[in-house]
């Protein structure tokens, strides 16, 4: 198994690429602290993977509270003894409107879900994995203000380039300690946060080469490439997996 007696912190693990790469984590052996705002959620997906003989344990919380950051790596240590994988996965789209009609307070919740989090993430999990001399953080960043752009969604552009550069720094000031920061890039995918309209799920597919979204289960996969050692040498990388919407033209 690919992540045999690893412990991992993962964020927004109640759905979406997060529930699906926590199920499949733990199939590859890891032992799990599962984030979420949604409690009665994240028990159902424990009981999930423990009924499957998988290990896990969730704590519910706020990404934006730094305490709460703190508090699951506090939990992977007590519960598990370390931590060695961190994939801050949860975010949000925010309000998608054009910058001049956006109010400021919009602007700063984006900001602080996508960008604040993945700080204050770093900032404690990094510390656990110099306990062990090696580690891999793993932020979802998006082909939206990387590749390419769409009309209103000017704070989710800016949040989701900024944990590109964030990485960058992250896997330069960490590497001869043994840890590579990386960021994956999804393309659409069919996740709650998208929606269930099929006239924009229709559109959102001819934006991709192969005009389809995605299933989570297939951004999982890319996650757990950078989670595991079979990208040793891959850090400060902004990983797409978004079905190449990033070269369609058509």
């Amino acid at each position: 198994m690919l992540l045999e007696n690893k412990v991992a912190i993962i964020t927004g693990a109640s759905s979406g690429i997060g529930k699906a790469t926590a199920k499949l984590f733990a199939k590859e052996g890891a032992k799990l602290v599962l984030s979420a705002r949604r409690a009665a959620l994240l028990d159902d997906l424990v009981k999930t993977i423990k009924a499957e003989n998988g290990i896990a344990t969730a704590l519910a919380g706020d990404i934006i509270d730094e305490a709460y950051a703190k508090a699951l790596v506090d939990l992977a240590v007590s519960e598990f003894g370390g931590l060695d994988i961190g994939f801050n996965n949860a975010g949000t789209l925010g309000i998608i409107t054009p910058i001049p009609d956006m109010d400021t307070a919009s602007w700063r919740t984006t900001l602080a879900t996508n960008l604040d989090s993945a700080f204050f993430a770093a900032k404690y999990q990094i510390p656990a994995m110099l306990q062990r001399k090696a580690g891999s953080i793993i932020f979802t960043s998006s082909f939206i203000g990387h590749t390419g752009g769409l009309p209103g969604m000017g704070a989710y552009a800016a949040s989701k380039a900024g944990l590109i550069g964030l990485t960058q720094i992250l896997a330069v000031e960490h590497g001869a300690d043994g840890i590579r920061a990386n960021t994956l890039l999804p393309g659409g995918t069919k996740t709650p946060m998208a929606g269930d309209d099929p006239e924009y799920h229709q559109f959102v597919e001819t934006l991709h080469a192969l005009k389809r979204m995605a299933d989570p289960t297939e951004i999982a996969r890319a996650a757990l490439f950078l989670a595991s050692d079979q990208s040793s040498f891959v850090t400060g990388s902004a990983l797409l997996a978004d079905g190449g919407t990033s070269i369609c033209k058509i």
